[in-house]
Parts: structure tokens; sequence; C-alpha cells
């Protein structure tokens, strides 16, 4: 049982975050590089390609790098700033260990991962296999995403495996299983600029895939009419044709709402529905009472802008539906997934040119990292870990017996769970914060100084890392080859730039390590990321995300390569379904009936008010890297409370003044943001900061029953003004602890 080793403000003032900007005059030999390396931006799923510029080992700038086909040099502002991250003053450059009443001081990488291995087999040994648990990232390549779920079964052999992508993308992934039977979006964002109609669901594109909008105006110029669902005017929303202010967590029944006038009205693919779907007349039933009328009221948006919105995707002859964890973020993100997917199956507007549906990822590598096995009921290749067949290619290919291989364990936020109760004892973590971007933080806390023993391999001492025993100096995106697998579904390269400074390692040298400490070097004797890119591509061979087709030199030549390829000569797959033959038993895509149920927490007298949370242009998830960066802070250097000019005026609240938001499980303060683009029964606070400054201490850890992923995107609350009013700037570093 361990809480933090000294005082937080100690812990900021030797690790950070501090703000790093380019120093005026830029940094030396930014003009004489020695190499300009074509590589890719390590934030969202769009993998922008770009060119950075070294020095002495060290990257000194960037270029854009105009030729990648997706964003052609076009950055966003993370983008632009991402570089800052190589040399930062608060990078680690040796293994650390915990000294009660001291900090964290550095130790040899022997001492460190005898430490490690000590404590894995001391656990393992008094509690059983599963009492160690492995919580990983899609920061990070599909290799080492590959790498960590064969380390978890065969090195550790735990059950107790999951990902950070628990709080991203599977929701959207249940939901495009479900209905296709394969996981990915089924088009390459290109052919959004055909598109009649493109309808955005709870996507913030401005701000979280900023470079995307680029074919949205694409799309635009070309006459496309555009739809926008959220609760807040974002900044696309602005200028779309239609807004459809949702009430959070009303989603299914807008959707459902417009299937049903599709069915009302006949504009529907008749031919498409009865040759290549099944589940039509169920999922039609479930909706028949969803008048427009119904869904006012439900929702929170008019009837004659659901009519008009159903009106122009009924009538479109080419559309494109994109979504993101504005539906997913819910105790039924599953059930909204598949309520779009519903509208795309009715008019048939998929497997052709200029029409899709695309769930937008919002990690570097979401959809590559939930493809190859650091899910807890999953194995590489998107296979089933409790499909005995899959198990037993898999064991064969890790040469295994399959008896030997874990089944299926808890998800993230039930292995936080697990804790509290005794069950999981140690934990290793790797790219991931939990401690900010789980829900209901304050439970994570306390989780987390109930462990026995706690790693984290991190290139930051991050807010969980904080309460590590040991802390395992990893590397930065560019100190490592490996590929990542686009939003789009293109399987890129990332390329090594430079070398880990001073004494930090590779990732992936750290978990090769430790498998051999734990006694499997024989199953883990990779020379290089190729290597064991070459073991994934058999990995997921015949599985519905197959990369066998797939080498390096074949991603060099075509600047990426869609998956699946599942032969050497097979060019890849940009558009899925041309064939009209989908990857579910029946060979059709299935309609899923979906009846519409309130989120998990709803407003009362004690708790009046809608919180929803979300992210912001200049910051990336949970803020490891992006609150390192000067510019990005300066940007936006703390998260405000957005509450509409009449909600505000109910509670006298004024410009700025702090505001405490109160929910069942904890309280925080803000300064209010007072704007006319949020529903007037909402309020919005941005999720990047921990601490004081969290939003995860005030949102629920209701899970969706499917996809286990916590409702973020709506919980009850209550607002109390203090009268007070903070002056921007007036933060420090230590307010967020």
């Amino acid at each position: 049982m361990a809480k933090l080793p000294v005082d937080p403000e100690k812990l900021v003032a030797d690790f950070g975050p501090h703000l790093n900007y380019t120093p005026r005059e830029g940094y030396a030999g930014r003009d004489e590089p020695d190499k300009s390396v074509p590589t890719h931006c390590c934030f969202c799923g769009m993998q922008c390609g770009i060119k950075l510029l070294v020095k002495d080992n060290r990257v000194v700038g960037f270029e854009p790098w105009m030729e990648f086909p997706f964003n052609e040099g076009r950055l966003c502002p993370k983008g632009v700033q991402r570089y800052l991250q190589d040399n930062h003053p608060d990078r680690l450059l040796s293994p650390l260990r915990r000294v009660e009443g001291k900090g964290f001081e550095p130790v040899s990488w022997d001492a460190a991962m005898s430490t490690t291995v000590n404590a894995m087999h001391r656990i393992q040994g008094q509690y059983g296999k599963d009492a160690f648990a492995v919580l990983s990232g899609v920061s990070l390549t599909n290799e080492k995403s590959y790498l960590m779920g064969k380390f978890a079964r065969v090195a550790l052999k735990t059950k107790n495996l999951d990902y950070n992508g628990r709080l991203c993308m599977v929701s959207a992934g249940a939901g495009n299983k479900k209905a296709f039977g394969l996981d990915r979006g089924s088009n390459n964002y290109s052919d959004l600029k055909g598109a009649e109609v493109i309808f955005i669901c709870g996507a913030n594109v401005s701000e979280t895939f900023p470079t995307l909008t680029y074919w949205l105006w694409q799309a635009r110029d070309h006459g496309a009419k555009l739809i926008v669902a959220d609760p807040r005017l974002i900044p696309l929303a602005r200028t779309a044709d239609l807004h459809l202010d949702v009430r959070p967590g009303t989603d299914s029944a807008l959707y459902g709402a417009m299937l049903k006038y599709l069915v009302d009205n006949d504009l529907l693919d008749h031919d498409f529905i009865n040759e290549h779907t099944s589940g039509f007349e169920n999922t039609i039933a479930a909706v028949k009472d969803y008048t427009l009328e119904w869904a006012e009221t439900v929702t929170g948006v008019s009837k004659e802008k659901i009519q008009q919105a159903a009106e122009w995707w009924g009538k479109a002859k080419t559309s494109f539906l994109l979504h993101a964890r504005g539906i997913e973020h819910h105790s039924k993100g599953v059930e909204n997934v598949l309520s779009c997917i519903n509208l795309v199956l009715a008019t048939g507007r998929i497997g052709k040119p200029y029409c899709g549906y695309a769930t937008i990822t919002g990690q570097g590598n979401g959809q590559g990292g939930r493809e190859h096995g650091h899910k807890c009921d999953q194995l590489p290749g998107n296979r089933d870990i409790n499909n005995p067949e899959h198990r037993q290619y898999i064991a064969g290919v890790w040469g295994i017996d399959e008896k030997e291989l874990p089944g299926q364990g808890y998800t993230a936020y039930e292995l936080i769970e697990a804790i509290h109760r005794g069950e999981v004892k140690g934990l290793l973590s790797i790219c991931f914060n939990p401690l900010v971007s789980l829900p209901n933080n304050n439970y994570v806390r306390e989780a987390l100084e109930k462990l026995e023993f706690f790693v984290s391999i991190d290139f930051f001492l991050n807010e969980t890392a904080r309460y590590a025993d040991v802390v395992l100096a990893g590397s930065l995106h560019e100190e490592e080859d490996g590929t990542v697998t686009t939003a789009e579904g293109r399987v890129t390269r990332i390329r090594q730039a430079v070398t880990p400074p001073a004494n930090a390692r590779t990732d992936t040298s750290i978990i090769l390590e430790l498998a051999a400490r734990l006694g499997a070097a024989d199953k883990f004797s990779y020379n290089s990321s190729e290597d064991i890119f070459n073991e994934l591509r058999v990995a997921s061979k015949g599985g519905t995300a197959d990369y066998y087709g797939i080498t390096y030199e074949k991603i060099e030549q075509n600047m990426g390569i869609f998956w699946p390829c599942p032969t050497l000569d097979h060019p890849g797959t940009p558009r899925l379904w041309e064939d009209r033959k989908f990857a579910t038993p029946d060979g059709k895509a299935h309609f899923n009936p979906v009846s519409y149920r309130p989120p998990g927490e709803v407003t009362d007298a004690d708790y009046p008010v809608t919180l929803t949370t979300g992210r912001v242009v200049s910051q990336y998830l949970s803020g490891t890297q992006t609150r390192r960066i000067g510019k990005l802070v300066d940007q936006f250097p703390e998260p405000l409370l957005e509450i509409h000019p009449e909600l505000a005026a109910r509670y006298g609240i004024r410009q700025r003044e702090k505001v405490k938001v109160v929910t069942r499980r904890g309280e925080a303060e803000f300064p209010a943001n007072i704007v006319d683009t949020i529903r007037k029964d909402t309020v919005f606070i941005p999720y990047h900061w921990p601490g004081r400054k969290s939003a995860n201490q005030l949102t629920p850890g209701t899970l969706d029953p499917v996809s286990k992923i916590p409702e973020f995107k709506v919980c009850a609350c209550r607002l109390e003004p203090s009268g007070q009013i903070s002056q921007p700037g007036s933060e420090t570093a230590f307010d967020s602890i």
C-alpha cells in the first residue's frame, strides 16, 4: 500500500510538467541537419506525415512531408509542436526507484529489472498468475502492441491485460463487428470529397482531428451538405448546413427517429437491404413508435431539424457518416454506433465510391492497437480469445500449448475494481495514465495506493507513474522503428530518427529483457522491429485484420498499405465491401435493433445539470505530452467550465467566476467560460488535466455492457458559484496537483 513518496509539489519540481519552448533563434543545426526523416506525428489517429530534422542525434525541427497522401504537408497545432518532446527537460534518462520521503532516484537497469521481476514472481507465487496485471496503450506501434499482448500471456502468463483503447474505440469496434464482422472504417478519407451529404456524429473534428477538415472542405467545395450532431456548436458545426444540438445521452433516439422517417417515406435501398443484409424487420420494429415529436421531446432537437436531416440523408445519391467519442463514450455506446450503422445500411451507401462509414480513431494507433492482441478479449488479427480455433492458431504461432494460453481477463476499469477487491496485487503499465484518463479518478487513486507493486514504463513521469515503485525509462515515438495503422486503415511506417538519450532504452528492449528474466527468452528472440512485424503478419493471417501481405518494403514503396491485405501480391483494400461480401458468417451486413434507453445517470433535483467532457485543440488525451509543450499550454492553459449565458444567469455566474461542479463522486472548481455555443441544460469541461483540475474526478464508472467503455459523456451535476473571479494566468503548475 503506497501513497506518493513525497509531496506532489516536489515531484512536479523534479519531474514536471515543465514547459518547453523553441529557442527564439531556433535549435542549433536546424538549417544544416544531418538528416531529414520522413515519419508520422505521434498524436491522433490521422497519423499525419511529417519530416523530422536531426542534428547530432537530436530532433531540432521539422518540415512538411508534402508527398504523404492524407495530409499533404498539413499539420495541426499539436503536430507542429510535437518535436519539442525530444530532449525535453522532463525526459526520464534512467530507471528510477521510489524512495520514501525523498521521491525517486536513479538506479541501474539491472537493479530496476531485478526488483520488478522479483516482485512479479513473489506476487504471482503468493496470489496466482492473474494477480499481476498489465495495462497497455495505443500510442504504441503495432509491433509493441503485439509484443505487449504476447508478453502478458506468454512471459507473465496472466489473463489480466487491457489497454487504454478501452476508453476510446471499443464501442465502435464492437458495433462494427456486429454489423460487418470486421472492425475498420469502410473507406479512405479521400472518398469524402464526392459525398453529397456528410453526417458527423459526436466528433469535434476541427479541434481533435484538424487535418481531416481538409477533406470535408473538399466535399463542401463540390456542393456537399454537412450535418453535425453535437450538444455544442463546435467549430465545424458553425459552418454546417444543419446542426443537431442533441441532448447528451439521447443519440440513439435521434438516429432511431431518422430511421423511422426513412422507412415511413420509403427513402430506402430495397435491393441492397434484401440482397445483402439481415435483421431489417426486427430493426424497424424497434423504432416503430419513434415519431419526430417523440424524438424532439427526448433529444431536445426540433422535429423540423430531425426531419431535414433524414430527408437529406435519405435522398442523397452518395453519403458518408463519421462518428467518434461523442457517441461512443456512453453506457450504451455500442447501441449508439449500431443506430448510426443502421442509417447507412438502410440507404445502401457503402462499398462504392464516395459512400462510406467510418469511426474516427482518437489515439495515434487506436486502429492497429485494437487489432493485434493487447485487449483482454482479443488475440492478434482481431481474433477472439474465447474461440478455440483462434486460440489454437495463435498458440501455434507462439510455440506454446493452447492450454497455456490464458483466457479473457478484466477490462481497464474492471481491473481497478479488481485491485479494490484484492484480486490484483501488482501492475505493469506502459503508455497509459489512468489516474487522469479513467473516470472517478479518486477511486483510481485509491486503487494505486492498494497495489503491492507497481512498475511503469514511460518517457515522462506522468501522474500515475508518481505512485510507482519502479519507473523504467522508455522511448519516444521517433526512437524506434515500427508501423502504425491510421484511422483510414492505412498501415504506415514509423522510422527511427534518433536513439533514446543517456540511459533510457527503447520500449521493445525493456519488454524483451523482462520476458527473458521471466524465463521466456526463447519465445522473444527478435533482432529488430521488423522481426516482430513479420511474426505479427503470420499471427494475423486469416484473421479479420489480416496483415500477412504487408511488408516494410511494400509500405515504403506505396506510402502505406490498407488492410486487409492477405497475400504478398495483394494491393491492399482502401475501400471495403465493394463485392458486397461482408465478414459475417452469412456474408451479409447485419442490421441490429436498438431501443432507446436513458443514460446511466440522469438529472434530478439534487443534480439538475448535465455535464459532458471532451477535448481542446492544443491538448491530447491525458496531457502527459502536450502539457509539457509551452505553446500548446499557452493556447489553452487550464480547463474552463463552458456554460450557456441563460444557465449562467440562472445561477448568477459571471465570466471567469470560479464555479464548484459537484457530482455523486466528487467536486472540482473551474473558471466559467460563458458562451452561447452549448445547450442551455449542459456544461462542458475538457479532460486533459490532472488533480484538482481533473474533469474525471466527476465522471461515473458506469460501463457499456458490451464494450465496457465508461460513460464519460454524460453525468448529472450541480453548480455552486464561489463569487470569486479567476484572473487569466493566475493558476500555477501546482493548481493541477
